[in-house]
């Protein structure tokens, strides 16, 4: 069973930094797509960017491009997403989330359908 713990989420100011993780337990040697989502309430959830653990590739949501970087550490069974240049719209509870899959991540994330399994989330406030 594939377990997904997030930290990393706090307030900062607009243009500041803040590097999320997501410790992964339970897939040890399995391949899978993982992602970073991230909702408000009221709205939609919005896929940030994906990794395929077994090559790395990635992909990104055109509104981070630039700024937000999806990284993996296969020795520690973490995932990071890098967060610069900070806007108020990146205020939200942010996800991480994983499938398992042997074609690698197909493009950027979407809502998640695919993704099954789900951190609790970490909160990231951005203010202006």
């Amino acid at each position: 069973q594939v377990q997904l713990v997030e930290s990393g989420g706090g307030s900062v100011q607009a243009g500041g930094s803040l590097r999320l993780s997501c410790a992964a337990s339970g897939y040890t040697g399995g391949r899978y797509c993982m992602g970073w989502f991230r909702q408000v309430p009221g709205k939609e959830r919005e896929g940030v960017a994906t990794i395929y653990n077994r090559d790395s590739s990635t992909f990104y949501v055109d509104s981070v491009k630039g700024r937000f970087t999806i990284s993996q550490d296969k020795a520690k069974n973490t995932m990071y997403l890098q967060m610069n240049s900070l806007k108020p719209e990146d205020t939200a509870m942010y996800y991480c989330a994983a499938y398992a899959t042997t074609a690698g991540c197909s493009g950027p994330p979407g809502r998640g359908a695919r993704f099954g399994y789900w951190g609790q989330g970490t909160q990231v406030t951005v203010s202006s």
